[in-house]
């Protein structure tokens, strides 16, 4: 299609802000500590929506929808294990991972608080946990800039190559500048954006199609099966729909929002925020992709663009139900989702990189001036090699996602969650509970077995492998005084 000036201007009015946002909070940034988590200041609003806003990338407007259009209600499994699991993580691990960090050598990144929880002197711990975060953060951030791209390339016309760069050229230039601070600063316009452009669109799409009653009836129409949850479904399937919901233990882009709140009385009231932002959020993104079976059953001759790639659904009846000022605002939504994650993605990356390589072993002594240029450096290097990643047109979002969020949900779910609730774990636990987790994954998804998402077994078999190889030694006095004094901490000010 042809540029539509309104829907261009919104874009660019967007990307300008969260650039002057980026720019905000280069002013504050002083530090490694500032530019990887924000000096530890996040206020419990700006937690519960950037914690959001970081873990629902393109696949909220892109990936989710688009399998609920194609096979029905059976697809939302994947909503309600998602549901589940952010609550028992805000729930188990938010307030103790932001005192254990704090009481551990008051830690960075993951690898810094693994190597500090658990007094690994050897350095393995570290290098191991920043490697998995390099691996499959890199494939996370690929798929954020397929999104991107996909975007671009629809609204604007713009070849995939262009398209491409265009998409992923805003959110590299404020993590670049800003780091931490700008991206949870930006992940709260960007988490408003996008609540308001799943709660509007879907209603839209009721009226347009003629009201509830009309709408199930074309749904109903087109296949009786959309609505049955269990439609094509085995009980393994359905399982591993909801296991999405234990990888939630293990994002090293949302648990740094746990580490960043300013204090652990922030946490309760960050978790009431955040579930019911998710909750609307993705109630909208399941109504959309359902809705918009009945509008393209209506109108077989606007629906060439979906039939040939369903995850642009939401881009279609955006740009079809509304006037270009405002399908620009919801367009910049999937802008918003995708900016959001990615830029957390390229932050941690940066994070390992930095705190986890450089500085531990290249660069001991080096001052924070210099560390958070290196910071910077990485972010530059991790996007241009996910870029490189995402250069193959027929990649598809949910596919890229699904697989880095086994990876880390499997390798730091298991470590992350039971470092903060049993004393009794050691570094050898941590380290084959690590290893377990992601050789699991790796080899599961190569010879996809039983049909079982990769998550599951992976999280299973790592939980097992802490606590055996953990019950084979003791944890050091050290270690069992910091925890219980974190305990205590998090006891008296939840």
């Amino acid at each position: 299609m042809s540029v539509s000036n309104p829907t261009l201007i919104t874009f660019v009015i967007y990307i300008a802000a969260m650039v002057l946002i980026g720019f905000m909070a280069y002013r504050s940034t002083n530090n490694l500590s500032d530019y990887i988590l924000g000096g530890r200041s996040l206020g419990s609003v700006v937690t519960a929506l950037s914690a959001g806003a970081s873990d629902m990338s393109g696949w909220l407007l892109m990936g989710l929808p688009g399998a609920i259009y194609m096979s029905g209600l059976s697809e939302s499994w994947i909503a309600i294990g998602l549901i589940v699991g952010a609550y028992l993580n805000w729930l188990f691990v938010a307030g103790r991972l932001r005192v254990q960090t704090e009481h551990n050598g008051d830690a960075l990144t993951l690898p810094d608080y693994f190597s500090s929880r658990f007094e690994d002197k050897s350095g393995l711990l570290r290098i191991i946990s920043a490697v998995v975060i390099l691996v499959f953060f890199t494939i996370y951030c690929a798929s954020g800039i397929v999104a991107g791209a996909r975007l671009f390339e629809s609204t604007f016309g713009m070849s995939y190559e262009t398209a491409l760069w265009a998409g992923a050229a805003a959110t590299i230039a404020y993590t670049f500048v800003g780091g931490f601070l700008a991206v949870s600063w930006t992940d709260t316009v960007q988490a408003t954006l996008m609540i308001f452009a799943l709660i509007l669109t879907p209603i839209i799409v009721l009226l347009a199609t003629g009201g509830v009653d009309t709408t199930f009836l074309a749904i109903e129409a087109k296949n009786p099966d959309n609505f049955n949850m269990l439609k094509n479904t085995t009980f393994i399937g359905v399982i591993s729909l909801m296991g999405w919901g234990l990888g939630y233990f293990g994002q090293p882009h949302i648990l740094a929002r746990f580490m960043a709140a300013d204090s652990v009385k922030s946490i309760a009231k960050a978790r009431r925020i955040s579930m019911t932002w998710m909750i609307l959020c993705l109630g909208g993104t399941v109504a959309v992709g359902f809705f918009g079976i009945a509008y393209f059953s209506a109108h077989p001759e606007v629906a060439g663009p979906v039939t040939e790639n369903h995850e642009r659904v939401f881009i279609e009846l955006a740009k079809l139900l509304f006037n270009p000022w405002i399908a620009g605002v919801l367009l910049s939504a999937i802008l918003a989702a995708v900016m959001s994650t990615l830029s957390c993605q390229l932050l941690v990356c940066s994070s390992a990189l930095t705190e986890d390589f450089y500085k531990t072993f290249l660069r001991k002594n080096a001052s924070q001036l210099e560390l958070v240029w290196v910071g910077r450096a990485m972010v530059l290097l991790v996007a241009l090699i996910a870029i490189a990643m995402a250069a193959n047109p027929d990649n598809r979002v949910l596919g890229l996602v699904s697989y880095a969020w086994a990876g880390f949900g499997a390798a730091f779910g298991p470590v992350v969650l039971i470092s903060v609730i049993w004393k009794g774990m050691t570094r050898n636990g941590a380290l084959a509970g690590i290893l377990v987790g992601a050789i699991t994954v790796i080899v599961w998804k190569h010879f996809s077995l039983l049909g079982l998402y990769e998550i599951i077994p992976g999280f299973i078999f790592a939980s097992l492998a802490i606590y055996f190889v953990s019950k084979l030694g003791a944890p050091t006095a050290g270690m069992v005084e910091r925890f219980d004094a974190a305990e205590k901490d998090y006891n008296l000010n939840k």
